[in-house]
């Protein structure tokens, strides 16, 4: 009954439930059938005629063709109604039963695995940069422009040490670049407008097969914790494939999975060790094997609203065919655990419950989140995948999707993480986008007149000011915040001292950090009240010092840049002490 209610084979009903193993149903069903059970375990690579690339392919279909002794023969891995069709194709045909042989899907993906591993490894570290280095961030020319940047970082704080008729015309341009990029999030409250719910897609028979990969390192406490958030996703599992990539080194998460004994439709990729680690390097390991029509992301610390997946697919279903990923909204699950994971909470809300549906209904490039993005699989394979030389690669592959002409939507669809609660921790990780957004910027900048063709005048303003602005905004705060305290603290400000050119320097300072702060403020109060968390609200006095850290990072990710660009600054999970999750009525839409 529920085979031919999600219009399946009855075999992967059995599987899913772990009822049956692979294994056992494939011996069973060879033995009964008279067909040979191959495990592939002996069989060299000269056997297979594909090229690499095709084979790889052939993990999707369940099918692998194979000269063996001088014979043509295919090697068939039953899934979904395929089981059924062989037995079909073998009682009109009776003559192909010994051309035939029968293996499971595991068995097949060690033998691709064995075979191709150098290609792999190639691919996932090394395929965007060879085939696209204008789109990689991990090659020479894309660091060109980060040197413009920082000769105008350098000019900026010479002028702003002098203290000249020369610095106000350079102080203008920044506070109009401080307060543009302000300008721009409040600008998004008029843009977007409170969620229209989305039905989820309800029909089993109609869902497509998804695939959902987490990439995770070092988070053998978090591990748990996760699968059963993926095992809560409403979605017949007969129709999901998890992949769960971890490094080859990382003994103690390994451990942590082998023992829960997952079964299907759980499966642990290695990610290969060539080329930066890197979580989209994970990502790109995983990537060839995932067999879904689309494919999500999520992180360790992940917990998704059950019926996302069924609300990106009603996405997919409303949107037109440039449509290429659908963005579900974060949110931030441990908000009472300190002042910071508070304003934290304020910030994601304004971000992803404000400023990008706003970007999003104008069609305007998108950053995306780091989790949550929900792909057509076919479409992220032709872009190449992730970028692994990128710190914040969601961001740059938002922003390539835009320069195919693609857009992304976003949903009214939580997922709920958890934020670092300390301030060392919380520097790292901010330190790490904003050196992503670095990157991301730099790449698409080294042919700027390319740029505003792909995206636009609108377009390009916009890339400007979200991924260039974001971190300027935030060094240019620093500086600010810098020189005015000295100078006030050298009493140059104080009626008896100060001259036209002073109290033009303070009227400026005052009034960029406090338009700035103010703006930063309204979205993130109008965030809180759209994702009905005004709890949280009164923490907002605290922007300033919010904004002072947020500088702190900037800065460190300039002194990253430099040491170390594509070091992945490690976020550890499975700290926080409180769950707004756990603690609410109900699930946040």
């Amino acid at each position: 009954m529920r085979a031919a209610e999600i219009r399946t084979g009855a075999d992967r009903v059995l599987i899913a439930e772990g009822i049956l193993t692979e294994h056992e149903y494939v011996h069973a069903f060879a033995f009964h059938h008279g067909i040979i059970l191959d495990t592939l375990a002996d069989v060299p690579r000269s056997a297979c005629t594909l090229n690499d690339e095709a084979l790889l392919e052939s993990l999707a279909n369940g099918l692998l063709p194979l000269c063996l002794n001088g014979e043509f023969i295919w090697i068939v891995a039953p899934w979904q109604l395929s089981a059924r069709f062989l037995l079909n194709h073998l009682q009109r045909h009776q003559q192909d039963r010994s051309r035939l042989r029968i293996t499971t899907m595991e068995w097949l993906r060690d033998f691709i695995h064995r075979e191709t591993d150098v290609a792999i490894a190639c691919k996932a570290a090394f395929d965007l940069r060879a085939t696209r280095p204008d789109l990689s961030a991990g090659t020479t020319r894309s660091r060109r422009p980060l040197a413009f940047f920082g000769v105008g970082l350098a000019v900026m704080l010479l002028l702003a040490g002098l203290q000249t008729s020369l610095t106000i015309v350079v102080d203008l341009a920044l506070a109009f670049i401080f307060l543009s990029w302000s300008g721009l999030r409040v600008f998004a409250i008029f843009l977007s407008s409170v969620p229209q719910q989305l039905a989820p897609v309800r029909d089993d028979a109609a869902l497509p097969l998804y695939s959902v990969i987490a990439a995770i390192y070092n988070e053998a406490e978090s591990v748990p914790a996760l699968i059963e958030a993926l095992k809560r996703i409403d979605y017949p599992r007969e129709r999901l494939d998890i992949k769960i990539v971890v490094e080859r080194d990382d003994t103690l998460t390994r451990h942590a999975l082998n023992q829960l004994n997952l079964a299907a439709p759980f499966e642990i990729v290695v990610a290969p060790s060539a080329g930066p680690r890197t979580k989209p390097k994970a990502l790109n390991a995983a990537l060839p094997f995932s067999r879904g029509q689309y494919v999500v992301v999520y992180d360790a610390e992940d917990r998704p609203d059950p019926l996302q997946l069924r609300i990106a697919l009603a996405a997919f279903e409303s949107g037109d065919v440039r449509l290429a990923c659908v963005q579900a909204r974060l949110t931030i699950d441990n908000t009472e655990d300190s002042w910071l994971t508070r304003l934290f909470t304020a910030e994601y809300a304004g971000l992803f419950d404000v400023f990008l549906p706003g970007l999003a209904a104008f069609r305007m490039p998108l950053p995306l989140g780091g989790t949550s993005n929900h792909f057509h699989t076919a479409t992220l394979r032709k872009l190449g995948g992730w970028d692994p030389y990128n710190v914040t690669e969601d961001a740059d592959l938002g922003i390539r999707l835009a320069r195919m002409g693609l857009h992304t939507t976003v949903i009214p669809s939580s997922t709920h993480e958890e934020a670092p609660a300390r301030v060392a921790a919380w520097i790292k990780q901010r330190s790490r986008w904003f050196k992503g957004y670095l990157q991301t910027w730099a790449v698409h900048m080294h042919n700027p007149l390319k740029l505003w063709h792909d995206l636009g005048a609108a377009g390009f303003v916009v890339f400007q000011m979200v991924v260039g602005g974001a971190v300027l905004a935030a060094l240019v705060h620093g500086v600010f915040i810098g020189v005015l305290t000295w100078q006030l603290a050298s009493g140059l400000f104080w009626p008896a001292k100060s001259g036209v050119l002073e109290m033009m320097f303070l009227g400026l300072y005052v009034t960029t950090l406090t338009m700035g702060y103010v703006l930063s403020a309204l979205l993130g109060f109008i965030g809180l009240s759209r994702r009905r968390a005004l709890d949280s609200v009164w923490y907002l006095i605290w922007t300033p010092l919010y904004w002072l850290l947020l500088s702190t990072a900037a800065w460190y990710a300039i002194y990253q840049l430099i040491r170390a660009p594509y070091h992945w600054e490690k976020t550890q999970h499975g700290l926080a002490r409180n769950s707004r999750r756990a603690m609410s009525k109900e699930a946040y839409k």
